[in-house]
């Protein structure tokens, strides 16, 4: 697998599973919110396979999951966003290498913009919070556009953010969702091996490149690079 030959003027990078380890954070969360409509709480390994598609979408799998009627969203929603936002960041880490491929990939001077399914309210103080927020020109949560990753249109907005042709801006990210729509937005695309793409290894997305560290993105890039 390699990027194709065309020329990368901007970088996409998503957060949770790509930066971020945020299974933690779900879990403290999740549990505190079911707690509150005394359901149970809901495994690790469920969480991690389900994240992705934005909060929503792993809360209603997580009333699923638990047994509870789909009705009952209207009443977690809200206690689920008081307790992530209480404890947004506590129970995560950056992974290893990241802070490192930042620093090339400012260094290379390429514009950088991060895009999640995350909640604005959520996405943007955890960037600051860990120290990420100062490498993008951009940050756009899941509820920056009208859809969500698979949908092309996060990327193509944030394309036109960033002020680059598709075409010529790599998007990073963890799973399919990442990958469906760069296909769908005509960017190129690229997965780390360690993130959550529920459960599935990264390559059966079937991205241009997988990458095991953010460290190995300059050298992608090397001779793609536009001067």
């Amino acid at each position: 697998m390699s990027l194709p030959a065309t020329p990368i003027d901007a970088v996409i990078i998503d957060l949770d599973g790509t930066m971020v380890d945020t299974v933690g954070d779900f879990e403290v969360a999740l549990r505190l919110a079911l707690a509150d409509l005394g359901l149970p709480p809901v495994g690790r390994d469920f969480i991690a396979r389900t994240v992705g598609k934005g909060s929503e979408y792993l809360l209603t799998r997580s009333l699923e999951e638990v047994g509870a009627p789909a009705s009952r969203y209207e009443e977690a929603w809200p206690r689920y966003q008081h307790h992530y936002i209480a404890i947004n960041g506590q129970h995560s880490a950056v992974f290893p290498g990241v802070v490192e491929g930042l620093d090339a990939l400012k260094a290379l001077g390429l514009p950088l913009a991060c895009l999640t399914n995350k909640p604005n309210a959520f996405a943007r103080p955890l960037l600051v919070q860990k120290g990420l927020g100062g490498y993008f020109r951009h940050a756009f949560g899941g509820d920056a556009f009208a859809r969500k990753k698979p949908d092309p249109l996060p990327l193509l907005e944030t394309c036109k953010a960033l002020g680059t042709a598709p075409e010529r801006t790599l998007m990073v990210g963890d799973s399919r969702n990442d990958c469906e729509a760069a296909r769908g937005a005509g960017c190129a695309v690229v997965l780390v091996s360690y993130g959550y793409n529920h459960g599935e290894p990264a390559a059966s997305a079937h991205p241009d490149a997988v990458i095991d560290s953010f460290t190995a993105l300059p050298a992608l890039l090397a001779g793609r690079l536009q001067r």
